[in-house]
């Protein structure tokens, strides 16, 4: 037994637990690295979907590779990169991540890392990023460590671009003339000491790259004056290596030099302000607009571009930035690949600024770019989202005008078919006209097209089709119709600008649009017609003219009497007073009112009055015997209840699911294609004003009514309206043509509610049983005594002007009587 638990004792396992035991920090840490790296995996997953679903996504992209880099999923890793790096520009510090993650992994990968390399350098300005470039191609590339004469000429040209690209940056440009000086030092120790020529050459284009960094205003120029000196004495050259005079340096050089240190004394404290870490994103990038404007006055486009530069390094999404710097590329430098690859960059950080994208067609032109080029970048503009369709229209325009020039211009290199004027057109109206509706854009757009169809393309018929497709969507606008006319005069054909006319004269437009069409034809008869075809406009045009003033005289006087309500509460006020008063003089028992009357013939305008309110009915509500005392008392207390107006025509289309903010014109101008609208009303809640979403239209006749009702489910400011005949003869119904539903008030524009409205007669609500017949026939609200009623016991005016009674005092009353 001894022996088996030795034996197992010895075992790995028992091992395992032992050491776990002895060590628990180490168990404990193993089991926290596996929960660790498991909670990795999950995260990795789900940002791997994020990416997957959205593209777009930036941040979910850099933190998806950050997690890839971490777990060192190396294949992965460069995947999710390459994938990034065809969406979103990647910083400075992420291009230097991948290189070094490459040069680790594939150390003889030399050509793919290098084209990392290009690639992160055009993306954003970095100094850091250019010195690592700089020495992985002296360590890696065998031409260039072997000081062929090949390797060499290719090094020196890299150095050259790194300085054209960063050798102007006042912090850090230093570095890479260091970094060049050292390059040439090098090539120096590998000359023949017996070479006297080829080393007398080479100390002095060192020499000359001393001179040249001398003359830039860069930040520790003095250290670089003493290096100079040093470097100098080491040539053999007397020189005072301890001091900053310009002793034994010749002139030019000192007065470069001096120059150099005046325009960096004047430039220290903008780049102080700058490199500040103690003050917000937004004031940095105010200090660096204050650094701009600094430069662009001292005209040196070079300076003002590396600014630029590096402005957008640390603000890339900057949508003033990007379009300031192209501008001014576009101005001063004008210099075609640097200009385009500045908006290639634009666009990529940017690619929401539509303004970005149109400039980038311009200068793609100016440069004299392929088709091909053209439209690619055409294609990936209108992938991009924008926060307003008028950029697109603006986009398509530019297309258009740019295929235009190239093919009406003579001498072009690259032969243009029309059919990609028409395509971009119809691609354009195609994708705008859901958005761009009943808008002016619109028009501009099929004008522009139809003129091209016509001058550029000589085609009357497809011109003519143009627009034709824009009236069958948008006709009730009166710029349609009148560029239409405006092509068919131009192209001078009389007659069908007059079948034109005849068309759209009996149209509702927007504003005066109506009565400028009637007037529009009547002139153009005058210019063009015979007197016959003046006589046949008059006859036509008369009486629409007169129906329109009208109409604008009815609704006129519905909008000063909104107004006037609004303006002049405290008439509405003393209305209510006087009704109120009225009111409280028809609760009195008849018998006391007419006496009342004949005593105080002024007060009660004697007989007239009294007739008025015979003829008239009680302002209270007719229940049912079978009511409740509490119910009956509550609608007494809340007081007299009007009953709406009736609209009993039988000509009305019932509307509802419409959207809350429409108005009057909205319906005008829904039903301008169909025409004979004579009333519009829309019901509203009575104590909020605002609309519920329903409305009644009135038609001349049964024709304009089916039209209408044929509109059923078209779509009125963004909602499907339900379009239905009304049927005044259903009660309680959602299509009665009763304005009596609760918390309602309907609103007319039509001279037959007006009519109805200017009643002053209270009306009051009837049952279905009940009819009134005859004249002096009105309904008795319960605590008012019928007409004739005499009460053999002398009441008080204290007692008449009493509560109302319940049911069993009035029934106990009726009994005693």
């Amino acid at each position: 037994m001894a022996e088996a638990s030795d034996s197992e004792m010895g075992s790995p396992e028992n091992e395992a637990l032992i050491s776990a035991a002895q060590n628990p920090s180490s168990s404990d840490s193993d089991s926290d690295s596996d929960v660790g790296e498991a909670e990795e995996l999950l995260r990795l997953q789900t940002l791997e979907s994020e990416v997957s679903s959205d593209p777009s996504k930036y941040d979910a992209h850099v933190e998806y590779i950050k997690c890839l880099r971490k777990l060192g999923e190396i294949e992965k890793l460069r995947e999710a990169r390459e994938a990034m790096s065809a969406l979103h520009p990647l910083t400075p510090l992420m291009w230097q991540e991948w290189a070094r993650d490459e040069l680790t992994a594939r150390p003889e990968a030399f050509l793919e890392i290098e084209k990392l390399y290009e690639k992160g350098v055009f993306d954003y300005l970095s100094v850091p990023l250019w010195c690592d470039y700089l020495n992985f191609v002296q360590e890696h590339d065998p031409a260039v460590r072997e000081c062929s004469s090949e390797g060499i000429l290719k090094a020196r040209n890299l150095f050259e671009r790194a300085l054209t690209a960063a050798g102007l940056h006042v912090a850090e440009g230093s570095k890479i003339w260091e970094v060049y000086r050292e390059f040439e030092q090098a090539i120096l120790l590998t000359i023949d000491e017996n070479d006297n020529e080829a080393k007398e050459k080479q100390v002095q284009r060192i020499r000359n790259i001393f001179h040249r960094q001398l003359s830039v205003p860069l930040a520790n120029m003095r250290s670089t004056l003493l290096a100079f000196k040093a470097w100098e004495v080491e040539q053999g050259n007397v020189l005072d290596v301890n001091s900053s005079s310009m002793d034994g340096i010749s002139s030019h050089v000192a007065s470069a030099y001096e120059k150099a240190m005046d325009m960096y004394d004047a430039r220290a404290h903008l780049e102080e302000q700058i490199v500040r870490q103690d003050i917000s994103d937004s004031e940095r990038h105010q200090q660096f607009l204050n650094y701009l404007n600094f430069e662009q006055s001292s005209g040196d486009p070079a300076r003002v571009q590396i600014l630029y530069e590096r402005a957008i390094t640390e603000f890339p999404v900057s949508r003033d930035l990007w379009l300031d710097y192209t501008q001014y590329l576009d101005k001063t430098l004008k210099v075609a690949n640097v200009v385009r690859d500045v908006y290639s960059r634009a666009v990529k950080n940017c690619p929401w600024v539509g303004e970005l994208w149109v400039q980038y067609l311009l200068s793609l032109e100016r440069a004299h770019a392929s088709e091909r080029e053209i439209s690619t970048v055409f294609d990936k503009s209108l992938q991009c989202t924008f926060s307003r369709f008028e950029e697109y229209l603006d986009l398509f325009l530019t297309r258009v005008d740019g295929l235009r020039r190239r093919i009406s211009l003579p001498g072009q290199e690259e032969v243009l078919d029309y059919a990609l004027i028409r395509d971009a057109f119809q691609y354009a109206s195609d994708y705008l006209s859901p958005h761009l509706k009943c808008t002016d854009d619109l028009v501009r757009l099929h004008a522009y097209w139809a003129r091209l169809e016509l001058n550029l393309n000589k085609d009357l018929v497809a011109a003519r089709g143009v627009w034709e497709s824009l009236l069958k969507n948008s006709g009730s606008m009166f710029g349609a119709w009148q560029g239409y006319i405006a092509m068919e005069l131009e192209a001078g054909h009389i007659n069908e600008a007059r079948s034109i006319y005849k068309r759209c004269y009996s149209k509702r437009f927007a504003g005066t649009g109506s009565e400028d069409i009637c007037h529009s034809w009547l002139r153009f008869e005058r210019e063009f017609g015979t007197l016959e075809d003046l006589e046949h406009a008059v006859r036509k045009v008369t009486p629409r003219l007169a129906e329109l003033r009208l109409f604008k005289l009815q609704e006129s006087k519905s909008t000063a009497a909104s107004t006037d309500q609004i303006e002049n509460p405290h008439k509405k006020n003393a209305r209510e007073k006087r009704k109120s008063s009225s009111s409280r003089t028809d609760e009195q028992p008849p018998a006391k009112r007419q006496k009342d009357t004949a005593q105080n013939p002024k007060n009660g305008k004697g007989r007239i009055e009294l007739e008025n309110i015979v003829a008239s009915n009680e302002e209270q509500e007719l229940k049912a015997k079978d009511d409740k005392p509490d119910d009956m008392n509550k609608r007494q207390m809340k007081g007299p209840s009007h009953e709406k107006n009736k609209y009993l025509d039988q000509c009305t289309a019932f509307i509802s699911n419409l959207d809350l903010e429409a108005n009057y014109e909205h319906l005008r101008d829904f039903f301008s294609d169909v025409g004979g609208v004579t009333a519009i009303r829309i019901l509203k809640d009575k104590f909020t004003g605002k609309s519920r979403g329903l409305a009644y239209v009135d038609f001349s006749d049964d024709a304009h009514l089916a039209a209408a009702v044929a509109k059923n489910k078209k779509m009125l400011r963004g909602k499907r309206l339900s379009i239905a005949r009304s049927d005044p003869k259903q009660k309680g119904k959602g299509a009665g043509h009763s304005n009596d539903q609760t918390g309602t008030v309907g609103e007319s524009d039509s001279k037959e509610s007006g009519q109805i409205s200017s009643s002053k007669a209270p009306q009051a609500r009837r049952d279905d049983n009940f009819q009134l017949k005859g004249r002096n026939t009105f309904a008795v609200p319960r605590n008012v005594r019928p007409l004739g009623w005499i009460d053999k016991k002398k009441k008080t005016e204290e007692e008449t002007d009493e509560m109302p009674k319940s049911n069993d005092e009035f029934r106990k009353m009726l009994l005693k009587s």
